[in-house]
């Protein structure tokens, strides 16, 4: 036993271990979601997030002071195929932009309903699940080095 003897912290009243996420649990299904809140339940970094906003301009949450971004349970839906079709089935962001473009949200959600494998070039499937990853970091690798020439050009 420790000088300070057997301590173990508690949390404060009305928060259950767990904290956030039993207060999230008690949200509706309705209500507006943090950055935080979505890349937590999504499983995606909120950098990611950021950088699909400006590479799917059908993503629009609610910016309020500050910048801060609060998704529509809309939003987060349209997230959630977009994750689905980038990370699991393979599709490129030029091919997710191109489903959306063409065909809006039903053309995501009936591509995703098609099974994983599904590629937007039939051209794009020989590299495999690693190959796919890997070009889609370099995607987000050369967007963020525009991104920084032109905060340098300035």
């Amino acid at each position: 036993m420790s000088v300070l003897g057997d301590i173990t912290p508690t949390p404060p009243a009305g928060i259950s271990e767990g904290g956030e996420s039993a207060a999230r649990a008690r949200k509706s299904p309705n209500a507006f979601r943090t950055i935080s809140e979505v890349a937590e339940d999504l499983h995606i970094p909120q950098h990611v997030l950021r950088f699909w906003e400006t590479k799917f301009p059908q993503l629009k949450p609610l910016k309020r002071g500050g910048g801060r971004r609060y998704y529509r349970p809309e939003d987060i839906n349209l997230l959630r195929r977009i994750g689905d079709l980038l990370y699991t089935q393979g599709y490129t962001i030029k091919g997710v932009q191109r489903l959306l473009r063409e065909g809006g949200l039903e053309a995501v959600e009936a591509a995703g309903e098609a099974g994983e494998g599904a590629l937007a070039d039939p051209s794009e499937g020989a590299e495999g699940a690693e190959g796919i990853e890997l070009r889609a970091c370099l995607e987000e690798l050369e967007a963020i080095a525009s991104a920084l020439k032109a905060l340098t050009a300035r």
